[in-house]
């Protein structure tokens, strides 16, 4: 029996209901995705944010206040009515954010969920890219993400810096106290470094350092920096790939990593160069993804399917690009204890804080 044959015979086995059912859920992951790239786009250019207090408009009144292409705003307002973002008014030919929306996808609600429809695109701009790596093996490399920086500081702006101070930082017992006394301060993988900034004003008896593989990261954190006046931090371009070998021993009282161990080329190098930089009585704190070392396992994550998008089209890409490990962003606790351990942090802990699904926070000591 040739593949082809059984290819068919197994197909015409299959159970009608269940092909049925797949088929509704391809048809409306189709919608849904193309709900997520108008809302990216009603994100970016402020959209959303104008129509946050319920009124109505229509196309020419949204255009005039946004500077946009009436045309253009004209086709977006129809694909937000259609999928089900804005209500329509058929009479009057206009369009409003109910409150309830405006809640989860403004700058005026506790989180921005619009934030998070950037991805489709900035990851579907790489799809080539990848593709031809599914062939050959390699990665891409950061130069390709031409936001992602961008986007995960406004990920990190929402998720992080509102619970830094109060959830974050006092996981660890006595570290709020420790930082208002004046201690030394990494953050390594910083990107933007917007919680080393937020950290720099709130403690400035405390001396904070950035290190990013990006130069776009660290040229835009520098300056933020110098605009804020802040002369207790400072950022450097470093590539943390031999940071086993070149870090500076006991010289940091506490490290952080928020979302970044999973995508370096060499994230043991990484994590055996932070615990050989503590001082004697340091402490890591590393934010990294949630999730099970085992695919059966994360069937029931809740963002279990977009997160491996996510590895795939970014962390795991990346490393590879560096000739690196391909860790991916979906490594898991069970992995994550091991290479802790192999590190040499024989003290580890692990938290969640009730209002985050996507991430777990650590403790490590030597």
């Amino acid at each position: 029996m040739t593949g082809a044959t059984q290819e068919k015979t197994a197909i015409e086995a299959a159970d009608p209901s269940a092909v049925e059912g797949f088929e509704g859920r391809i048809v409306n992951a189709l919608n849904e995705a193309g709900m997520l790239l108008m809302m990216s786009l009603g994100h970016r250019l402020g959209l959303f944010n104008i129509l946050a207090d319920g009124h109505a408009v229509n196309s020419a009144s949204l255009a005039a206040e946004s500077g946009c292409n009436e045309r253009y705003v004209r086709e977006w307002l129809g694909a937000m009515s259609v999928a089900g973002v804005l209500e329509i008014d058929p009479e009057s030919g206009t369009y409003r954010l109910p409150p309830e929306h405006a809640a989860l996808i403004t700058a005026h609600g506790e989180a921005n969920l619009a934030v998070y429809a950037q991805f489709i695109g900035l990851l579907g701009g790489v799809e080539d890219d990848v593709l031809g790596c599914f062939r050959r093996g390699g990665g891409v490399p950061y130069e390709r993400f031409a936001r992602f920086h961008e986007v995960m500081a406004e990920d990190s702006g929402q998720t992080v810096l509102p619970v830094l101070f109060d959830a974050i930082l006092p996981l660890v017992d006595g570290l709020p106290k420790r930082l208002e006394q004046g201690i030394d301060v990494l953050d390594a993988g910083c990107g933007r470094g917007k919680a080393l900034m937020a950290m720099a004003a709130r403690y400035p008896r405390s001396r904070f350092l950035g290190y990013d593989l990006s130069r776009e990261a660290i040229d835009w954190a520098s300056e933020q920096a110098r605009l804020a006046g802040l002369d207790n931090v400072r950022f450097e371009v470093r590539d943390l790939g031999d940071f086993d070998r070149t870090a500076d021993p006991g010289r940091f009282d506490l490290v952080t990593t928020f979302d970044a161990i999973h995508d370096q080329a060499n994230p043991l190098g990484l994590l055996k160069g932070i615990r050989r930089s503590l001082k004697p009585g340091g402490v890591y704190l590393a934010q990294d993804i949630h999730g099970s070392s085992h695919h059966h396992e994360d069937r029931e994550h809740p963002m279990g399917a977009f997160l491996y998008a996510v590895s795939t089209m970014h962390c795991m890409t990346v490393s590879l690009a560096q000739g690196g490990e391909g860790l991916g962003t979906m490594w898991g606790r069970e992995r994550a204890h091991a290479y802790f351990a192999r590190a040499g942090f024989g003290r580890v802990e692990v938290r969640q804080l009730e209002h985050d699904v996507q991430n777990d926070y650590w403790i490590l000591r030597p």
